[in-house]
């Protein structure tokens, strides 16, 4: 069994935003980048099926060269090999069609994913790529069991989980609780510094999308604490000035 583990790599979740050349582009200076939190179980749960299975696990990233910490921490968790598209990841399109080029090379039986990044939080990129690639895309997954070459899988809908079955090859988004976060240990970290890491160069369109300019979110404003006993006033209130009701 062949499994794609693709991985983003964002800024750490603590990461104080800023944004540099006219607000068109973040400023890296000073930021922490560590694997996106869903790409993290993803891996997580793609170690635990090699274990079970003797599978393979390639880790793909499209980036630019200071993603390859990242990369090689997903080596150090339990990755086989590893491949960097040396692009930076503009939109969702052009991230898809990477991963897909690179997917249609090799028979990969299972590609996972975060079920979206917590840059940009599109949530896009593996139903584009099951399109692209002809093979059914599920997200979010919350649980994923083989038998033989069918998937056993639950993921998460309005109001409830549902469970399904599904025959490989397939394109998953994962989300917790499909499998605990992996810590490298030093043996891991020794040898991911020895495990290829494949670099190839973009394919496919040019990106279709541009942007214009980041903002930040407002600042928080001043509370207003309403007596439990003035529950006309709290309506007026959400009603004029939070414009909620």
């Amino acid at each position: 069994m062949k499994i794609l583990v693709c991985v983003t790599s964002v800024p750490d979740t603590t990461t104080k935003i800023a944004f540099t050349d006219n607000n068109t582009k973040l400023n890296k200076a000073g930021v922490t980048f560590i694997t996106g939190p869903y790409d993290d179980y993803a891996l997580a749960r793609a170690v635990e099926l090699k274990e079970k299975t003797g599978a393979s696990i390639t880790v793909l990233n499209v980036g630019e060269a200071d993603s390859e910490p990242v990369i090689r921490k997903c080596l150090a968790i339990g990755a086989d090999d590893a491949i960097r598209v040396n692009a930076e990841p503009t939109d969702a399109y052009f991230v898809a069609e990477q991963i897909a080029a690179i997917a249609q090379k090799t028979n990969y039986d299972l590609i996972l994913m975060g079920r979206e990044s917590i840059d940009y939080n599109g949530g896009q990129v593996h139903g584009i790529v099951g399109e692209m690639l002809d093979i059914p895309s599920i997200s979010p997954v919350m649980q994923l069991d083989l038998d033989g070459d069918t998937a056993k899988i639950t993921r998460e809908i309005e109001g409830g989980k549902e469970s399904l079955e599904a025959k490989l090859p397939l394109v998953l988004g994962c989300q917790e609780p499909i499998a605990e976060w992996k810590i490298p240990n030093m043996r891991g970290i020794m040898t991911a510094r020895t495990k290829p890491l494949t670099v190839v160069e973009p394919t496919g369109t040019d990106k279709l999308t541009t942007v214009a300019s980041y903002e930040l979110p407002a600042p928080r404003g001043a509370v207003k604490m309403i007596p439990a006993d003035q529950a006309e006033t709290l309506i007026q209130l959400l009603h004029t000035e939070a414009k909620i009701i």
